[in-house]
């Protein structure tokens, strides 16, 4: 019986058996009867029309034994009388086993939607895990396809992809056979038309037989009940699934789940979207990086040889010019002297500019040195402090070395001089005439150190992070280049040691060389003095 008929049959059956209490004797006691409507309540699940059809009976059953008492002139039979009492209780022994009944289906009812529910959205997971099981797009937009014939319970999907560079719709269809087929072909004019509907709008759209547009689309499909969603993420429509079912209308939970269906389908579109332009980016930079790095070959390779064939012709300037001092050429002239010795000095400072190059392209080749000597620390601070004392004393400063003698490190000889020739030449050239530079040689923490201390000055706090950077910009603290600080970080950490700035107390800066100590000398060892 259709549910809509079930109370008003219980209300008809109800008054009917009430009208043949009133017309029977007493003791034929029809309200027994009553039960009847009572018990088919319970087909309404409904506890209160029950409570009522119980209480009215029970009204039914009184007013019908004092009726049929005055019909037998106004005497009440006790046996009827009885009955009617085992009538009323029988009233609400049926009641309350029908609610009971109706308790006990609704929960039955629950529990099967819970579990339809449960086995619906493991379905829907599956098919999502099939979705995302792949990052390629068309094999993604195929899986969505045709999984939506299985976890959603629908005869036909299809799938209009919109493509950026296309302004009709690419289309996936399955077919009887169970494969997912491709389509160029053009929809017809009331497809696209719901497609752009669909799309713009952002939502699920049912499609009925109830106006002439969807029976017009239902024939276009094929089928007699259709369903499409748009696969929208992050404002971007990715196209609209059309589901449709030939003979099954669908039910009124089906947009729940198709929500989540076409949501997650989006998402596994746009992430192989993502996937697919995060491809083409790295191969742009791939492309970038090969580029760079076959500039800075080229250039690093220039700079090699530029450096390295400098050399040759700066040191023989200097022989000549170191011999033209000396005489060789015949007497000079006194007023040519300052000339060429200020020229022998900027000699000096470009072929010291012209090995610094040399070196800064060998550490970014990679190239380092292996050589190991042992070195004694005092004797390099008094070679450099004697090798730069013309270039102190021209500028008037004080410049004296306060070493420990033995204090040694195993080190490559010429580069760890271009270490310290690089501190000291930085603070003469940032210490004001008058200044001091001590150059010291010391044990701290089981390692040597070797450093130089100004009273220039000092760093700015917004340089200091950068000091040791290469070419730090155009305050940089080095012979001019940029370099000078670097060269010297490159060379500490090659030797497995480091370097740092501090600044001094009262104004200037200490920058400080550490080192690996070199085990002790054997005994009757010549070292180098």
């Amino acid at each position: 019986m259709p549910a809509r008929w079930i109370r008003p049959t219980c209300l008809g059956l109800l008054v009917g058996a009430w009208a043949l209490d009133l017309l029977t004797p007493q003791l034929f006691v029809a309200a027994i009867l009553l039960n009847g409507p009572i018990a088919l309540s319970s087909l309404a699940v409904d506890p209160r029309f029950t409570r009522i059809l119980v209480g009215v009976a029970l009204l039914a059953n009184l007013t019908a034994g004092y009726a049929n008492g005055i019909a037998d002139g106004y005497r009440w039979d006790t046996i009827a009388i009885g009955d009617r009492v085992i009538a009323g209780l029988s009233f609400l022994l049926v009641g309350g086993l029908s609610i009971a009944a109706q308790k006990s289906a609704r929960q039955a009812g629950e529990l099967a939607a819970r579990q339809e529910r449960a086995a619906r959205e493991r379905t829907l997971r599956r098919a999502v895990e099939a979705i995302r099981a792949s990052v390629n797009v068309e094999l993604i937009e195929r899986a969505i396809v045709r999984e939506a014939s299985a976890s959603l319970g629908v005869d036909g999907a299809r799938l209009y992809v919109f493509r950026p560079s296309s302004d009709e719709p690419t289309t996936y269809a399955r077919t009887t056979s169970g494969e997912v087929e491709f389509s160029r072909e053009r929809p017809s004019p009331a497809v696209l038309s719901l497609l752009h509907r669909v799309a713009e709008g952002r939502a699920i759209v049912s499609i009925g037989a109830s106006d002439a547009l969807g029976r017009l689309l239902l024939e276009a499909f094929g089928h007699s009940y259709a369903i499409a969603a748009p696969l929208v993420e992050h404002e971007q429509v990715f196209g609209v699934l059309v589901l449709l079912r030939a003979r099954l209308p669908f039910e009124p939970h089906f947009e729940e789940g198709l929500a989540y269906y076409v949501d997650q389908a989006a998402i596994a579109l746009a992430q192989a979207a993502l996937f697919v332009q995060l491809g083409e980016r790295n191969d742009e930079l791939a492309r970038a990086n090969d580029a760079l790095r076959e500039r800075s070959d080229v250039i690093r390779e220039i700079v090699y040889a530029l450096s390295h064939d400098l050399r040759t012709p700066l040191a023989a300037a200097r022989m000549t010019m170191q011999q033209a001092l000396a005489g060789a050429y015949g007497v000079l002239p006194e007023v040519y002297r300052p000339i060429l010795e200020r020229t022998l000095q900027s000699n000096d400072e470009l072929q010291r500019l012209a090995e610094t190059l040399l070196l800064v392209s060998r550490y970014e080749s990679g190239e380092r040195s292996t050589r190991r000597e042992r070195v004694e620390l005092a004797d390099l601070a008094r070679d450099v402090v004697a090798e730069l004392d013309v270039l102190a004393c021209s500028k008037g400063l004080e410049v004296r070395v306060e070493a420990e003698d033995g204090l040694a490190v195993p080190a490559d000889p010429p580069e760890l001089r271009r270490a310290l020739v690089n501190l000291v030449a930085n603070a003469l050239a940032w210490t004001p005439a008058g200044g001091t530079i001590v150059v010291r040689a010391g044990e701290r923490g089981g390692q040597a150190e070797l450093s130089v201390e100004d009273t220039g000055y000092g760093v700015p706090e917004a340089e200091r992070p950068r000091l040791f950077q290469r070419v730090s910009g155009g305050a940089s603290r080095g012979a001019g280049s940029g370099l000078g600080l670097y060269i010297v970080r490159r060379i500490a950490e090659s030797h497995g040691g480091g370097v740092r700035f501090a600044p001094r107390a009262g104004g200037g800066s200490t920058f400080t060389l550490t080192l690996p100590r070199a085990a002790a000398a054997p005994a009757g060892t010549m070292v180098r003095r």
